[in-house]
């Protein structure tokens, strides 16, 4: 059995689920605090970070190099289209949502309203939240005019980049930080990503002390 080191609200950590999810890998899940620092985790990788696969006889960290190794050893379903422009979109819109949308977004939202309570790091900085509150706007929109052009985010196939979003806004939407009304075509990709059975797990997951909106598991909102 494979095993992944995770924290069930962490998009890297979704990401990577997603992915073992969509191809039908069996995984176990373990909660990992990586905060705490211990000792048998950096063991497992010393920048003491999630996630952490293990597989096939190897420790994997990095969940973007994760998801590519995976994609090299179970290449179906292909979640990288065959030619080099394709990918390279793919790796671009990655990169975006784990860089740039992490650090206005996720960084300003998710971990001010959740981690630092978890982690016992102090109380939300009130400009941060509304710095993130402001920057979703323009993502969404982003989003919204890829989709104008494209069936999914990178081109006519799921690929990546949409389980890198989605594994983004699937944690911001467990504390309801997404207006989803803004953006309908968004709303239709993030629903019908939602629905796949890939996501069952993601939609099953519980964080003691912060209950799931009614509408988080809804595939219809």
């Amino acid at each position: 059995m494979h095993r992944l080191y995770h924290v069930p609200l962490s998009p890297f950590c979704r990401k990577v689920r997603l992915v073992l999810a969509e191809k039908k890998i069996e995984v176990e899940l373990v909660e990992e605090r990586y905060w705490e620092a211990d000792t048998d985790f950096l063991r497992r990788n010393p920048a003491g970070k999630v996630p952490v696969l293990k597989m096939d006889g190897l420790t994997l960290a990095e969940s973007t190099p994760i998801c590519e190794f995976i994609e090299e050893k179970h290449p179906a379903p292909p979640l990288f289209p065959s030619d080099p422009e394709g990918r390279f979109e793919v790796r671009r819109l990655v990169a975006w949502f784990d860089d740039k949308f992490h650090n206005e977004v996720t960084s300003k939202l998710l971990y001010e309203r959740v981690n630092k309570k978890i982690e016992k790091t102090g109380y939300p900085d009130s400009s941060n939240v509304k710095a993130g509150a402001k920057a979703i706007k323009f993502h969404l929109d982003y989003m919204s005019w890829l989709l104008d052009q494209r069936r999914w985010l990178a081109g006519p196939s799921l690929t990546l980049a949409d389980f890198a979003a989605a594994a983004h806004f699937s944690a911001l939407d467990y504390i309801s930080d997404v207006d989803w009304n803004r953006t309908p075509n968004v709303r239709e990709w993030y629903a019908t990503i939602k629905s796949r059975p890939a996501f069952r797990s993601i939609l099953a997951d519980n964080v003691p002390g912060f209950p799931a909106p009614a509408h988080y598991a809804d595939l219809d909102f």
